[in-house]
């Protein structure tokens, strides 16, 4: 028991600081709407389309735009959910971030931004411009640090558990309303000899990412927000501890325990897409990699339902976990308005509908970016279930504070006296973060 609590206080250091190096720009730029574009040049751009099924994206949009205007030539630097951030933190040590670069809300955004590494976008896509009432309200919010906008949203994105409904059912299963009901019903799938939940935390925001949600249940939401903010944040709360120990009930019950931190998230899918496990906690962005022509699972056979509450939650029953992903431009950039003037072209209503449709099902940030009619059906109703969240939760990896969190989170405590668990030793490295402890996204 010991050890798997060491192990999970080990999934809580990756919510750690990204610890930008290198020499910020001097000042802030700040977006001018009336500025010429200059179609000619190179524009470099990273995304986080890396992924075999998405890469082609991007490919097929700077082909396009390079057709509209032969002066220009895209540089795509195209990274995959972990590889961005190694990528993102070598070019920021390097001085050489791309015009325009992905980005997370939270303090990963907020570090560009305090860095005065990302232009002020607010001109060009604050709530009340041409540009930023094409999107949804709230997507264009969530890359807002102290009243202006930073962020271009591509698209919505939250975290649900994604299910195999022939098991389910074969075994007289259904969806569990009550997080007491998840761990009955793990039970009754091991006892088939099915594993209940695939997880692989070999890149340890997976774990990070139970627990986010589990905190919007077990902390209110004003503490959780209080918590947050370096300047008054306390985690003295009982819900971060009830978390963690709910945490170790679902990997005790319901998953391959210890071994998960050997396992990369894309195979714990890939057990779930070919009938080797009933359940995988994952992002409304890889429905369409669940369950698709060329998995054993079909999309028939792919349900999802939230991670359910526990039936005492202190927190927001009704919370959950996502946020709005995005791209920044680099106040570095040579070519600000040529940047910008080809994420407009990105973000257009035509475009936001081919990368909310399969393959790719990616739920557009965009007002109208998605046809029902030719989106996974599974995608369509978690963008009702975002629409109808009471509070969404940001990433837990992305949202906190690194100088204040680490400190509190890595190591509570309560959790220490309670579990007899000691401090772990080793040199400190930047922002309190010890060495040998990985960083989360």
């Amino acid at each position: 028991m010991k050890r798997s609590l060491q192990s999970m206080t080990a999934i809580i250091a990756a919510v750690s600081a990204l610890g930008w190096g290198g020499t910020a720009a001097a000042q802030t730029a700040i977006a001018d709407p009336a500025a010429p574009v200059d179609h000619n040049g190179t524009l470099r751009v990273m995304t986080k389309f890396g992924m075999q099924r998405l890469a082609p994206y991007f490919v097929e949009l700077a082909k396009q735009y390079e057709a509209q205007h032969p002066g220009v030539s895209i540089e795509l630097i195209q990274e995959d959910d972990d590889s961005v951030k190694g990528k993102t933190k070598t070019l920021v040590a390097s001085n050489a971030i791309p015009d325009v670069f992905f980005s997370w809300t939270g303090t990963w955004g907020g570090n560009f931004i305090r860095g005065k590494r990302a232009v002020d976008l607010t001109p060009v896509i604050g709530p009340d411009t041409d540009w930023g009432k094409t999107f949804a309200p709230a997507a264009v919010s969530a890359f807002a640090y102290d009243g202006k906008y930073y962020g271009i949203p591509l698209y919505l994105d939250a975290k649900f558990m994604g299910y195999n409904k022939t098991i389910f059912a074969d075994l007289g299963l259904s969806e569990p309303e009550t997080l007491e009901e998840l761990l009955a019903t793990c039970d009754t799938i091991r006892g088939a000899g099915i594993l209940p939940i695939a997880i692989g935390n070999k890149e340890p925001w997976v774990g990070v990412h139970y627990l986010g949600q589990l905190l919007a249940y077990n902390v209110p939401q004003a503490v959780l927000e209080r918590d947050f903010d370096p300047a008054t944040a306390e985690y003295t709360d009982p819900g971060y501890v009830e978390s963690l120990n709910q945490f170790k009930a679902i990997a005790d019950r319901c998953t391959i325990g210890a071994s998960m931190n050997g396992m990369a998230y894309q195979n714990a899918l890939q057990q779930l897409s070919d009938g080797k496990a009933a359940m995988y906690y994952q992002e409304i962005i890889e429905f369409d990699n669940a369950a698709s022509a060329e998995t054993k699972l079909t999309p028939e056979e792919f349900g999802f339902f939230p991670l359910p509450a526990p039936q005492d939650a202190k927190g927001d029953p009704k919370a959950l976990e996502g946020a709005p992903e995005g791209y920044m431009i680099s106040s570095a950039s040579q070519n600000v308005p040529l940047a910008l003037d080809f994420m407009k072209f990105v973000t257009t209503q035509a475009n936001a509908k081919v990368l909310s449709a399969p393959p790719y099902g990616q739920p557009s940030a965009v007002i109208g970016g998605g046809d029902p009619a030719q989106m996974n059906p599974a995608v369509v109703g978690g963008l009702e279930d975002i629409a109808a969240a009471s509070y969404l939760m940001q990433w837990l990896d992305t949202v906190n504070h690194p100088a204040r969190c680490c400190g509190l989170v890595v190591e509570p405590a309560g959790l220490r006296r309670r579990h007899g668990l000691g401090r772990r030793r080793g040199r400190q490295g930047p922002q309190g973060r010890r060495s040998g402890e990985v960083t989360g996204r």
